[in-house]
Order: structure tokens, then C-alpha cells, then sequence
């Protein structure tokens, strides 16, 4: 009887059983899918977590020993285990952010040169040179920095310097001193150039991005190449700019290599850009494979928890200053 009513209505029973099958099998790919999906994303929080839990652990002796002290003492004496970590945070976030207010604005500027200004013969030379700087491994960086650009720093640049700045009461402080050639201002122009491909290709691919309607119409009301590229391109891709600008500061904030050799490893505080310094990042690669005792490695690990703690700081005001900004636009 079922038969008949289907055949009645003209509706082929087999081809609604298949359509049924097919349907079901579907079914069944999506809830694979977001089974496969979500627990990827449970295991990256699972592996987060855990950096966490062994960071904090294996800093835990160092952290009982010197308390909130570890953050405001600068002395670090593996002989007497005296340690602190105020130098390697003061490297870390000064290098950093010389590097960033230098390479922010030249990758900003070439980016706009590639996108705006460019000739189109010039612009591929040039695009495939910036992406051939950010594949330049860290530790060529560094040989670079200490056999070439170091020296030549020591001998045409800094004397020169300090003795222009020399009676001038703010500058002559931040660049006092004999000219060593390494020290924080070399590793700080080392990281502007290790962080400059990323900065300027992230900026160019969303200025690329930019509907051109809104840059002709610019134009067509008489604005010049740098009211279009100041008052459209750069608010319609902030977004973007702020990405790479962060993405850079957390490749800055987290280089081993490259800083380990140019920046001299001296557990101090100096006001001169020109002394030698430490990072985080530099202190952990120098002394971990010379860590003897249980206190020693602790307070190493211990600046590898602040430096974590430093980049989810670092993180969390990209993503606010990101809500800001689309909250602003709506």
C-alpha cells in the first residue's frame, strides 16, 4: 500500500532511500569534521597549558628563594646563586622597542613605496629581497652583526656620535661611553632588520588589499599620493598593520641568536645605548648548558616564564587594541 501511494504521488522510493543515504553520510563527515577540528584546538590549549604548568614549576625553587625580589635585583652571581632578572628584562624590552620604532616606520614607508610609487619592473626585485630577508636564519644575523656590521659601527659610527651628543644633557647619557661596537644599540638595529621583511610584507598584501574605487575616488577630489595613502589606505588597513606590527615585536622580543652575539651578555644596567647588555632570550642560551646546581636552572626557567608572561602581555594588547578599533568602526 506504501508502495502505491509513493508511486501515486510520483516520487521514486529509490531515489529517496539514496538521497537518505547520501544525506546520512554527510551527516556523518561534519560530525567527524568537528570532532577532528575541535579536539586540534583542545590539544593546542592542552600543549599551552602545559608549557605553563612546566615553566611555572621549574621556576618555583628560584621564585620561593628570592621572592618578588628576583624582579628588581639586577646582580647575577652563579657562584654565590645570587640572582635577578631586572637586566635581562630591561635588554629585552628596550632592544625591543628601539627596533620596533625603527623598523615600524621603514616598513611602513616601503610598503607604501611597493603598493603606491613602485615601478612594476622594480616592484617583483624588490618584493623577492624583502621575503629572502625574512628566510635569512637568526644565527647568520648574528655572525653578520658580530664580524661586520659590529666593527664597522665601532669605527665610523659611534665615535661620531658620542661626540656630537657629547655636551647635550639627555643624549650624552643615552650614548656615552667608549665604542665597543656591540652592546644594546647594535642588537636593537639587528633586530630592526630581522623584523623589517615581516612588517613590510604584511603591509604590503593589505595595502594590495585596498578596493582601488576608494583611492581613485581620493583622487579624483585632488588628493595627493601621501593624503590618499595617510587619510584611506592606512584606516582601511589598520587592522593588518597592527597584526604585523605585533607579529614583528614577537619575533623581536623572542630572538636568541642574533642578539646572543652582538649585544656583549653583561648582566647590567647601563643608561647608555652603547654599553653592553643581556635579553631574556640571550641569558637562557648562554648559561643553560652551564647550569650547575638546582637553583641555577631554576632561575634561568624562571626567565623563561617572565618571557612568556611578556609576550601574552604583549599579545593581549594587540587583541584589545584590534577590539578597539572594530568596536570604533562598527
Amino acid at each position: 500500500m506504501v508502495d502505491v501511494a509513493w508511486q501515486e504521488t510520483g516520487v521514486d522510493v529509490q531515489d529517496v532511500a539514496e538521497r537518505a543515504r547520501v544525506l546520512n553520510r554527510l551527516r556523518i563527515g561534519d560530525i567527524v569534521f568537528h570532532r577532528i577540528t575541535k579536539t586540534a584546538a583542545l590539544l593546542v590549549l592542552m600543549v599551552l597549558g602545559g608549557v605553563i604548568v612546566s615553566l611555572f614549576l621549574g621556576a618555583l625553587p628560584a621564585l620561593q628563594e628570592f621572592g618578588f625580589g628576583f624582579l628588581t635585583t639586577q646582580s647575577w652571581n652563579p657562584v654565590t646563586d645570587k640572582f635577578g632578572a631586572l637586566a635581562p628584562i630591561y635588554g629585552t624590552i628596550v632592544t625591543s622597542l628601539i627596533a620596533m620604532l625603527i623598523a615600524v616606520p621603514f616598513g611602513l614607508m616601503i610598503a607604501m613605496f611597493l603598493t603606491e610609487l613602485c615601478p612594476m619592473w622594480l616592484r617583483r626585485p624588490i618584493g623577492i629581497a624583502i621575503e629572502l630577508l625574512a628566510g635569512i636564519p637568526s644565527i647568520i644575523y648574528g655572525i653578520w652583526g658580530l664580524f661586520v656590521f659590529a666593527p664597522f659601527l665601532q669605527q665610523y659610527v659611534q665615535p661620531p656620535i658620542i661626540a656630537a651628543f657629547e655636551n647635550i644633557p639627555v643624549l650624552s647619557t643615552l650614548f656615552a661611553g667608549p665604542p665597543f661596537g656591540i652592546g644594546i644599540l647594535t642588537a636593537s638595529l639587528i633586530l630592526a632588520i630581522m623584523v623589517l621583511p615581516f612588517i613590510t610584507s604584511i603591509s604590503r598584501d593589505v595595502f594590495d588589499a585596498v578596493p582601488p574605487v576608494l583611492k581613485e575616488a581620493a583622487y579624483g577630489l585632488g588628493w595627493t599620493q601621501w593624503e590618499v595613502w595617510r587619510y584611506v589606505v592606512l584606516p582601511f588597513t589598520r587592522i593588518g598593520v597592527i597584526g604585523g606590527v605585533m607579529l614583528g615585536l614577537g619575533r623581536a622580543l623572542g630572538e636568541t641568536m642574533a642578539v646572543t652575539f652582538v649585544i656583549g651578555n653583561a648582566h647590567k644596567i647601563s643608561t647608555s645605548l652603547l654599553a653592553p647588555g643581556t635579553t631574556i632570550s640571550a641569558s637562557i642560551a648562554n648559561e643553560f648548558t652551564e647550569a650547575v646546581g638546582d637553583l641555577y636552572t631554576s632561575s634561568l626557567i624562571a626567565l623563561g616564564l617572565i618571557l612568556f608572561i611578556i609576550t601574552f602581555i604583549v599579545l593581549a594588547i594587540a587583541r584589545y587594541l584590534l577590539l578597539r578599533i572594530n568596536r570604533r568602526i562598527g
